[in-house]
């Protein structure tokens, strides 16, 4: 039985540090031969929302006057998000946008808002009715696009891919129309929950579970084995985010997971991190142990 310790100076300097490479000293004789994984070592630092997953955007609709219809696209930046800091980045675009206004406090007060509902293990979405003109003591931004001509609230889009973020079906759209109850609940929304009160404030849950994380786990996919019960068959192991973000993940199985190598003779070993849907998943700390152990046929367990 033996040892092999991979580490930042085996990632292939891609970018992504992902695949790792491992050069035996000589070249060896892997017949009979059994692999696990006995030790992780590395920091939670794989992002939930980017460009490449095509999962970071999502769209409304401001009307102004009677005919104006302007749709302002939100750009999540590559990151680490839940649902708090989702909302958070969406009042900064508010601002950049001038699409809100303040009350006589200086509180400024935005269309709509995404919330995490606690009791019904949703993400809720609150859309605000925008009067027709400035309430008395109000205030605008300089770039405020205008009030519509019939107090309304705003068209909220999620798009397919950030829908499955926040567990909404793919192409939701929000009512756009608080005033007539006969579209109320909205029919491309008929599958979720929906409910609103006097001052048109129009709530709506998610109808699926949301997920915040879609890479909760790490795919570990060994070049050199088999495992015919995996597809595909050279996963060895799946490694599970316990810990916050920006953690250091400590994983030592309490019994190893052999695999049986594939019989050859090789000059290195190739390590690669996928994501559950089994593609590569971008590690952006480079700073990690993996350590695995070979035993032959023979040995005992």
């Amino acid at each position: 039985m033996f040892v092999i310790v991979m580490n930042g100076t085996n990632i292939v300097q891609d970018g992504q540090n992902n695949k790792l490479v491992y050069k035996f000293p000589n070249s060896m004789n892997l017949t009979n031969k059994y692999l696990a994984v006995s030790s992780i070592s590395m920091y939670y630092s794989w992002f939930n929302i980017t460009a490449l997953e095509q999962n970071n955007t999502f769209s409304f609709e401001w009307v102004s006057g009677m005919l104006t219809r302007t749709t302002y696209t939100i750009v999540i930046p590559d990151g680490l998000w839940d649902v708090t800091t989702i909302n958070q980045y969406l009042q900064f675009k508010f601002i950049e946008f001038g699409t809100y206004y303040s009350n006589a406090l200086g509180e400024n007060l935005y269309p709509f808002e995404l919330i995490i509902n606690v009791n019904r293990y949703a993400v809720q979405l609150n859309t605000y009715l925008i009067p027709t003109s400035l309430p008395v003591g109000y205030t605008t931004p300089s770039n405020f696009p205008g009030f519509p001509s019939t107090a309304q609230n705003v068209l909220v889009t999620f798009p397919s891919k950030f829908n499955d973020i926040i567990g909404y079906f793919a192409g939701f759209v929000s009512d756009v129309n608080v005033g007539n109850s006969s579209v109320f609940p909205p029919a491309t929304a008929s599958t979720n929950y929906a409910s609103k009160n006097s001052i048109g404030t129009i709530s709506y849950l998610s109808n699926t579970s949301p997920q915040i994380q879609p890479n909760s786990s790490v795919l570990f996919s060994v070049s050199n084995v088999n495992n015919p019960y995996a597809q595909p068959s050279s996963i060895v192991y799946s490694l599970n985010s316990s810990v916050g973000i920006g953690e250091l993940i400590v994983d030592k199985p309490p019994n190893y997971l052999w695999t049986k190598m594939i019989d050859g003779v090789y000059n290195e070993l190739r390590l690669a991190l996928l994501s559950p849907n089994l593609k590569p998943i971008s590690i952006n700390d480079p700073n990690m142990t993996i350590i695995l152990t070979i035993r032959d046929k023979d040995d005992l367990l």
